[in-house]
């Protein structure tokens, strides 16, 4: 069955898809600037964090972040059939051009909209990362193919084509043209961002990137079915508030989220716990796999001590090195349709 890694990346997004057809889907991309100094020391000081902290608080798992790069190599993940950008915020191309210098890439997923380059000589990115994603968009970067392809879109090997017809079973749900041009008028990449819908054995994942108030109202409106009752929600912008309305939660109303790193004030924990909608933050969790089943989604996690504050934990029971924890099952409106 199929495996989905949403990656500990510190204040950015990194989930990696390895499809039943062997083909490998990165979305996004930060931390692949870090480096592996010190690494086991960091692990260590991660658990024993972990371990003088009270289960379901502050784990601290935001300190020591995965590179994805060495995390594919270290997995033998091997090949990128298609990368995905979800929009050109630098939080989500923080190693860009890292991975397609260490890494094959054979695809590049971008829907079109623009901003300026951004100011380099301040803050923590590299200007390379820019650089890479300029001569991907520019078509300048050879053996790699670049696809615009927007909402509704059915193409080989996304949805259509082997196996048995439904290719890797991604669905481009947002942005259409419009969202684009407006994005592109005022600078604004958010409302322009990929939203993915991954539709596995186990339910439907929503891979949503930054996706503000208006893109949901797009999504709702024109592909209501794909989304309603998921099973596993990766939380637009990491979580954060960012002045949005959550009303899309009562829609999708996913059995599971994943929020990834952000200051706990800047997280919109009220909008989920007022539907009594679980979740869990790689501040908590460290790394997440979810491995796909007919039955639905099992659960691992990369920091065991948090593992352990599950009572259906099984530390024997492991995924690429993270704990079991429990099972998503899967939503019934989506047996047949899956």
């Amino acid at each position: 069955m199929a495996t989905v890694h949403f990656l500990n990346v510190g204040e950015g997004d990194c989930s990696i898809i390895q499809h039943n057809s062997g083909r490998v889907t990165m979305i996004d991309i930060c931390g692949g600037n870090e480096t592996e100094e010190l690494e086991e020391v960091a692990k260590i000081l991660a658990y024993l964090q972990g371990v003088n902290q009270a289960a379901g608080r502050n784990y601290g798992m935001k300190e020591h972040p995965t590179n994805p790069i060495k995390y594919c190599k270290d997995n033998k993940i091997g090949a990128i059939w298609r990368f995905i950008l979800t929009h050109p915020d630098m939080d989500h191309m923080d190693g860009l051009s890292n991975l397609f210098s260490d890494v094959t890439v054979g695809n590049f997923w971008e829907t079109g909209v623009r901003k300026a380059k951004p100011d380099f000589t301040k803050g923590k990115y590299n200007e390379a990362d820019w650089d890479c994603y300029a001569n991907l968009i520019a078509k300048k970067r050879q053996g790699v193919t670049i696809l615009s392809n927007l909402a509704g879109a059915k193409f080989q090997f996304a949805n259509e084509g082997d196996p048995e017809g439904h290719g890797d079973c991604l669905s481009i749900v947002a942005p259409d043209p419009g969202l684009v041009k407006a994005a592109n008028e005022v600078e604004d990449t958010n409302d322009a961002s990929y939203v993915i819908v991954y539709r596995s054995a186990g339910g439907r994942i929503v891979f949503p990137g930054d996706a503000h108030d208006g893109t949901w109202e797009y999504v709702l409106k024109h592909h209501r079915s794909l989304v309603e009752n998921c099973a596993v929600l990766i939380a637009p912008h990491h979580g954060r508030h960012s002045d949005r309305s959550f009303e899309f939660l009562d829609v999708l109303n996913p059995k599971l989220t994943l929020f990834g790193c952000a200051p706990s004030e800047h997280l919109a924990y009220d909008a989920w716990n007022n539907r009594q909608l679980l979740h869990i933050t790689n501040n908590q969790a460290g790394n997440v796999v979810l491995k796909t089943t007919e039955a639905g989604i099992e659960v691992y996690v990369e920091n065991e001590k948090f593992a352990e504050s599950y009572n259906s934990v099984d530390v024997s029971r492991t995924h690429y090195g993270c704990y079991f924890i429990g099972i998503v099952p899967k939503p019934t409106a989506q047996a047949a349709a899956a």
